[in-house]
């Protein structure tokens, strides 16, 4: 898992340096210490049992939901099961399957890299759906370190596209975020008692 950890690192430095460049910017600059030269990489093992979903009913292998991060790097096994939505806003939304990639990384842009890019990229919202088999997938998020401060790139603001965002630290964005998303249990633990 280390050599694994190591090597999904390597790729997602590459894959930031394709957004760097994509961003005008240069190619080494999320390479920076306080950037990708120290990130928060964490690996997490996914297995879905063989349960087959119902969207209609709302159960899903994985809740709509996009991640906080610069990138994630999802490998998976082959069974289908990640669905994307190229327009959150739609209405109604539309989802489509991501084939399997044997061998390779889906890429899943992350809130951050929205933040950062003022909405030039976006973040992709994506869940997962099961069709009754087992599933796994290795899922590799990455973020900057805790003190890197997000802020509007240089290259994706003008008069006419401010910045959409006020600056935030990493640390500050993710304890935020983790907030906004997990419930508070401390009601449901004194009610236990």
């Amino acid at each position: 898992m280390e050599q694994y950890h190591m090597e999904a690192l390597r790729v997602a430095k590459q894959v930031a340096r394709i957004i760097a460049l994509a961003l005008d910017l240069d190619a080494n600059f999320f390479d920076k210490p306080e950037l990708l030269g120290d990130p928060i990489a964490t690996l997490r093992l996914l297995h879905y049992e063989g349960q087959v979903s119902n969207p209609a009913g709302g159960v899903y292998g994985a809740g709509a939901h996009s991640d906080y991060g610069l990138i994630t790097l999802l490998a998976t096994d082959d069974v289908v099961g990640l669905q994307i939505c190229k327009d959150r806003n739609a209405q109604p939304q539309v989802w489509e399957y991501v084939e399997p990639l044997k061998g390779g990384f889906i890429v899943n842009l992350g809130d951050m890299l929205e933040r950062w890019s003022n909405c030039i990229f976006r973040s992709t919202l994506h869940r997962v759906v099961l069709d009754g088999r087992e599933r796994y997938s290795i899922a590799f998020f990455v973020e900057p370190s805790h003190e890197c401060l997000v802020e509007c790139l240089p290259t994706c603001k003008s008069e006419e596209n401010p910045p959409k965002f006020p600056p935030v630290t990493c640390a500050a964005y993710l304890l935020q975020r983790y907030k906004d998303t997990h419930a508070d249990l401390s009601s449901y633990s004194k009610q236990q008692t």
